[in-house]
């Protein structure tokens, strides 16, 4: 299978997926269409579905365009966002498997925090994950609809996948969120090594997707939290107490106006 991922907007990612052995696709998260069409048409290959991460306009504002070029396309949201995805006619919950044909086969994981209907895609056979804007390289997204139990829970769920797990997120923040999680743990010397990488790719044009599971385990602060040094400057911050809900709610209020 052939992930593409396509910049849109001015810093969202939309990927398509492409069954090598059908030629079928389907396109995670289309901000905008033009560039989603146009990838499309490069590649030749026949778009079958639309499958969103969650409902925010920066991440289904290209489905009614994009249904437009094709009408009989499945479109996947959570259940819980009828009525706020455009052209949703697929309407999945946690642990449900999607078959779009050939390998574009996925495992639905309810992630809310983000918004109250976020979702993952989890495709194990290809060891990827398409996680919106719930889980970010080195960090997470804000609490727009969630309580910091229900991020703190999703985080923790996405990042028990295999370690060679591939992460896919939404969003280009990745060197802005290794500045915070320098701040935050700047001991860290993984927290700098990746930073340096990732400041190569984006130098050379190259998005920073494709990250494993195994580097947010070492780098991603919010998921540190039971470390000593998150810890101690969660604290510094207001932490209530060292739980790790806690410290998660303390360094998100603190993300927030960094």
């Amino acid at each position: 299978m052939q992930i593409v991922s396509i910049p849109c907007r001015a810093d969202n990612y939309a990927y398509l997926l492409i069954c090598d052995k059908t030629q079928r696709a389907v396109v995670v998260d289309p901000s905008e269409a033009e560039p989603v069409l146009k990838t499309i048409d490069t590649h030749g290959v026949k778009l079958v579905g639309i499958w969103n991460t969650h409902h925010h306009y920066d991440h289904v504002g290209g489905n009614k365009e994009v249904l437009e070029r094709v009408p009989e396309a499945q479109v996947i949201a959570h259940e819980s966002d009828r009525g706020r995805v455009p052209g949703q006619n697929v309407f999945v919950s946690d642990g449900e498997h999607i078959d779009a044909g050939g390998e574009l086969q996925a495992q639905v994981i309810f992630n809310p925090g983000h918004t109250s209907g976020a979702i993952s895609f989890y495709m194990p056979a290809q060891q990827a994950v398409f996680t919106g804007d719930t889980l970010f390289a080195s960090g997470c997204g804000r609490l727009f609809e969630g309580t910091p139990q229900q991020m703190f829970a999703s985080l923790t769920a996405l990042t028990s996948l295999p370690a060679d797990t591939r992460i896919y997120c939404g969003h280009e923040y990745t060197l802005s969120n290794l500045r915070f999680a320098a701040v935050v743990e700047p001991k860290n010397t993984e927290i700098q090594e990746r930073a340096q990488a990732v400041q190569a790719l984006r130098d050379a044009g190259e998005p920073s997707m494709g990250f494993r599971v195994a580097e947010e385990r070492a780098t991603n602060i919010f998921v540190r939290v039971g470390e000593p040094g998150v810890m101690a400057a969660a604290r510094a911050e207001g932490a209530e107490d060292d739980s790790p809900v806690a410290v998660f709610a303390a360094l998100r209020r603190w993300k927030d106006r960094f």
